[in-house]
């Protein structure tokens, strides 16, 4: 909730709506201020510092896989299973 919003306006816009049946714990009060609920702040680190790096080339995902695939089956051959087809 941003600082200096109403409590009880921030709660019918943004919580009641997705969640009916909540509601606010008006004997949580904060030291500092007496005001509803505790006075915090929390930075969403992924908003300001998250840089986005692109997945690799779909081919060489693929290629990785299928090389796997193929170690699997060679790795069960040696311990005597049957792979069909």
């Amino acid at each position: 909730m941003p600082l200096g919003e109403n409590p009880n306006s921030f709660f019918q816009r943004e919580v009641h709506p997705h969640i009916p049946d909540a509601w606010i714990d008006e004997a949580k009060r904060d030291v500092r201020d007496g005001g509803i609920g505790i006075v915090g702040y929390e930075i969403n680190f992924n908003r300001y510092f998250y840089q986005f790096t692109p997945p690799r080339p779909l081919a060489d995902i693929d290629a990785d896989i299928r090389e796997i695939a193929t170690d699997i089956v060679q790795m069960l051959q040696k311990v005597g299973v049957d792979i069909p087809g």
